[in-house]
This record gives structure tokens, sequence and C-alpha cells, in this order.
């Protein structure tokens, strides 16, 4: 059984992470390329990924860090930059 309105807030979230976030873009790039997901796992996926993320930073009581959060993401953003 899961929680419809943390679902639904969930695919929205990871929907609109795709075009604010550059490493949610490559994240999610690379689960539809690489692991073959459809459009829905891979946003599942990337809801996961940014629940993971919240979580470690209401732990750490640290701000949010694109940088941090998707490491390979900002090194492949500077390659191409560059």
């Amino acid at each position: 059984m899961k929680n419809d309105r943390l679902n639904h807030a969930g695919y929205l979230w990871a929907f609109a992470a795709l075009t604010a976030s550059p490493g949610a873009k490559v994240h999610y790039r690379r689960r539809r390329d690489k692991h073959g997901d459809w459009h829905a796992a891979a946003l599942r996926n990337l809801f996961n990924r940014l629940v993971g993320q919240l979580y470690h930073c209401i732990q750490v009581h640290e701000p949010f860090d694109e940088a941090l959060a998707f490491p390979a993401s900002a090194e492949a953003m500077t390659a191409t930059a560059a």
C-alpha cells in the first residue's frame, strides 16, 4: 500500500527537478539511457534520490548543494563547459 499524495507530490517534485537541476536531469537521462528505465521508473528513481538527499540535509542541518548531491553530474557539466 502506498501513500497516493506522497506518490503524486514525488512525481511532481522529480519532474520539476528535471528543468531546475542540471544534476537531476543528468541522473534521469542516465537512468533512461544506460539502465533502460521507462519515464515513470526513472522519475521514481530520481524521487528516491531526492528524498535521500533531503533526509541527509535535515540530519546534518546543511542546505542542499547541487555539486554534492550529484557529483558525477557536476564533473560532466564542467567538462562540457570547458
